[in-house]
């Protein structure tokens, strides 16, 4: 362990006077190279290059891609107003619409950030014209992006898969059912903020119902987008890549019908889509080199060796390995956290005979409520940002939501049938 302990704190280092993460990977890589170890530096980019050769990998500019065209092309207004004609009568109002809002939008988006960005803009704004306190609506729309990732499609998930070497379609289907337990318990909570005059929510009228037929209407083509890829992944007729190039399709040609999107946005989100895929691509392929040298110097056997020596519970493991996660989570960005802790951990997850698909279940929802918690805390940057409202505002109106967002890890860290029932259920 000793030998590997410089790779660490040159990483550590480097991510704490801010230079990008993946810049952070590859040098402290290459400086563990050059100093401790007889293994040329050359083998850094040989292991860049052979790490990201993969065929599930191409669904991740996919699915970007296919988020960014359902943001442009008028998708979010329709889903928003759909949403508001099923629960903006429940008491919480606008709060429940956007959690709502944000389980459909799932279905299309594939990362936080996009959810967060695109469906946030539309509810924020909402949630402060009908008024709603902005520091409240911006904690709300963080705390409903964390389902974006869990429900299908999801970027996080497939990286997840191509590293621990899991079937990516299992690992959507797992996220069927967490996805809306974590949206309930979120739905719950608003509930109980606004029943107990915590906040003021006021709610909307109910509609009559051929309103709530006219708001269905016109998100049908809209909800038809996760129907498609949940019924492709159920059938089997496509693996998650073609899915999202289906999506890629369906997504641009919704959008040129509603004349929504144009060709300048259609650029736009291309453009979008190259940024965002070729930063989360390029941090994966940093990761790599990062990955061998940790597992060249036993540290999966050496941390399997010291947790067993404390408990051989799977269980009390678990709970540790959340709070490890939950507490890097505070200082480091997901997709990086993911990369280290993915090859770290999962030997000695198999040693314990958890399953890999409930455990990545874990492991994302660790990461999602990292992206929630300060100083970090990507999401929370985001919405505040939409909400021109304090940093320290939005953690404070956010707090409450921690409560569900525990619930919901230590009941899919405890309960793997409700992860692993549906991937079971259509492979018997």
């Amino acid at each position: 362990m000793s030998d590997v302990l410089p790779l660490f704190l040159l990483l550590f280092g480097l991510i704490a006077i801010e230079v990008p993460v993946a810049f952070a990977l590859i040098a402290a890589a290459l400086g563990w190279l050059l100093f401790f170890s007889p293994v040329p530096m050359s083998l850094v980019v040989q292991r860049m290059t052979s790490g990201i050769d993969s065929f599930p990998l191409l669904a991740i500019p996919l699915f970007v891609l296919a988020g960014n065209l359902l943001n442009s092309g008028g998708i979010a207004s329709r889903i928003f107003e759909f949403a508001m004609a099923l629960v903006g009568h429940i008491r919480g109002g606008l709060a429940q619409v956007n959690i709502a809002a944000s389980l459909v939008f799932a279905g299309m988006s594939g990362v936080a950030q996009a959810d967060a960005a695109g469906l946030g803009t539309v509810e924020i704004r909402e949630m402060r014209r009908r008024g709603f306190d902005p520091a409240f609506s911006a904690a709300v729309t963080a705390a409903s992006a964390i389902v974006g990732p869990i429900i299908p499609p999801s970027v996080i998930m497939v990286l997840y898969g191509v590293m621990a070497q899991v079937s990516i379609g299992d690992l959507f289907l797992a996220g069927i059912v967490p996805g809306v337990l974590v949206g309930l318990l979120l739905m719950g909570t608003v509930w109980l903020l606004a029943a107990t005059g915590r906040v003021r929510a006021p709610v909307e009228a109910r509609p009559r119902m051929p309103a709530i037929g006219r708001s269905f209407l016109r998100a049908v083509p809209a909800l038809m987008a996760p129907v498609i890829l949940v019924v492709g992944l159920l059938s089997g007729v496509a693996t998650p890549t073609e899915l999202g190039a289906i999506t890629v399709v369906y997504a641009a040609a919704l959008g040129f019908w509603y004349r929504e999107l144009t060709w300048r946005r259609l650029a736009r989100a291309i453009q979008e889509t190259f940024v965002t895929a070729g930063v989360l691509v390029f941090i994966m392929a940093a990761a790599v080199p990062f990955g061998w040298a940790i597992a060249v110097n036993n540290v999966p056997a050496n941390l399997a060796a010291a947790m067993l020596e404390i408990t051989q519970n799977p269980w009390l493991i678990l709970l540790m390995i959340n709070v490890l996660l939950l507490a890097v989570g505070c200082i480091m960005e997901t997709t990086a956290i993911l990369l280290i802790a993915v090859p770290t951990l999962l030997p000695l997850i198999l040693m314990l005979g958890i399953d890999p698909v409930h455990f990545g279940l874990v492991i994302v929802l660790n990461l999602l409520i990292g992206a929630t918690t300060p100083p970090f805390g990507v999401l929370l940057f985001i919405v505040q940002h939409i909400a021109q409202v304090s940093f320290g505002a939005v953690v404070r109106a956010f707090m409450p939501f921690y409560v569900p967002l525990l619930i919901g890890l230590a009941l899919i860290t405890y309960w793997p049938g409700l992860s692993l029932w549906l991937p079971g259920l259509f492979k018997g």
